[in-house]
């Protein structure tokens, strides 16, 4: 463990936006050793999104290492400036990203921020530039970042236009989210994700541990998953244009539910690795029973703490984490539209649990059926919204 820490971040955007990557490198306060190195690719976003994208994950991999007191440095004179609370986060594929920033700092007794030129970020440079590389499949001597927003680092022309494309385009989303931000005071536009479980696998039907296992679809889950694309398409049908993204999980039963959803809302459908079911390790394929009698002291812990990983598997901590990250991506990249989500059931309990902002019981007490529709919208202010759950009235009958 070590208590203080440097964390230094950069990101950048091949085009602003274009293919973009982050970098962030996490330095011993003390001795000036290299900790932990951080980089990715981010897909087409701003620079901003990308330095902000580096930011998170510096303070995440901070917080991994225990630290208590952070030191951040970036040659972004605009994230160093909002997070110190001196400028105003205006921009709504911003505000998200400095809210979870934000949160992260929380963690820490003590953090502060310093703007440095950008000759003294060349290790973090370094990285957001191999992370782009990596994207584009540019070998070591390609070229450096194509553009990086001038001196001050304000929105471009090109990004503000988008914002307000994004505004009038989305004004009147579909659903009960307007309503719900009436009530509780949310400003902005929410980035409405709409929720579905995949239909019915032989796994579900007997009450198995499903969890990595690729595990098909049977005959009625595909009827299932067909009446929820149309169950989909009615709720964006008063107000949201399609296509939508439709971003799934890379299991086959979420794929083959993800197509027939995105076949109804004339979408595409977009994998996520981060939105993939919990890993149940030696657990997977038992039924609740069997876990129990397999392992009766630690199954009671894991029903009981969300720490606590099955035996070679995953705790719902960690889903939890890494679930979050996909939240934050989705918004970075779609603020202010609506997204189709097709998840297992710990991954969607998460995203509701972050959306009412509740604590880890909920992923104990919480019902999602298989093929139900859920609704969770998160405004650029930080506020929340919970419209709908486990709704499974549309679902046919079984022949």
């Amino acid at each position: 463990m070590t208590s203080r820490v440097v964390v230094e971040a950069d990101g950048g955007s091949r085009g602003n936006p274009g293919p973009a990557g982050y970098g962030a490198v996490v330095f011993d306060a003390d001795t000036g050793a290299v900790l932990v190195e951080r980089a990715e690719a981010l897909g087409v976003a701003t620079n901003n999104v990308a330095e902000y994208q580096g930011l998170i994950a510096g303070l995440r991999a901070a917080e991994e290492l225990g630290a208590a007191e952070v030191a951040v440095r970036m040659d972004s004179k605009l994230v160093v400036e909002q997070m110190s609370g001196r400028w105003k986060i205006k921009h709504p594929q911003l505000q998200p990203l400095a809210l979870t920033a934000r949160d992260l700092a929380r963690r820490f007794d003590r953090v502060s921020y310093e703007w440095i030129p950008r000759a003294r970020n060349a290790h973090a440079d370094r990285l957001a530039n191999q992370a782009m590389d990596a994207q584009s499949g540019a070998g070591r001597d390609a070229p450096g970042r194509a553009a990086r927003e001038p001196a001050g680092e304000r929105p471009s022309a090109r990004d503000r236009a988008s914002s307000r494309r994004d505004d009038e385009t989305h004004r009147g989303d579909a659903g009960a989210a307007p309503t719900a931000a009436r009530w509780s005071g949310a400003t902005g536009v929410p980035t409405r994700l709409v929720l579905v479980r995949h239909g019915e696998t032989e796994y579900s039907r007997l009450r198995r541990y499903a969890g990595r296992g690729d595990v098909p679809l049977t005959e009625f889950g595909h009827a299932q998953a067909a009446a929820a694309g149309r169950r989909v398409a009615q709720l964006l049908a008063d107000g949201e244009s399609t296509p939508v993204p439709v971003v799934s999980s890379p299991l086959s039963r979420t794929l083959d539910t993800a197509k027939l959803v995105a076949d109804a809302v004339r979408g595409q459908v977009v994998v996520s690795e981060r939105l993939v079911e919990c890993d149940f390790g030696e657990w997977d394929g038992l039924t609740f029973g069997e876990a129990a009698d397999r392992d009766p002291e630690l199954h009671a812990r894991w029903l009981r703490d969300t720490a606590v990983a099955p035996p070679g598997g995953e705790s719902l901590d960690a889903v939890h984490r890494r679930v979050r990250r996909a939240r934050d991506e989705l918004i970075a990249e779609h603020g202010g539209r609506t997204v189709v989500v097709v998840s297992h059931v710990s991954p969607i309990k998460a995203l509701l649990r972050m959306a009412l902002d509740v604590g880890p019981s909920l992923m104990y007490r919480l019902h999602l059926d298989v093929a139900s529709v859920s609704v969770a919208s998160f405004y650029p202010d930080g506020h929340a919204s919970v419209t709908l759950v486990n709704d499974t009235t549309f679902h046919p009958e079984r022949g």
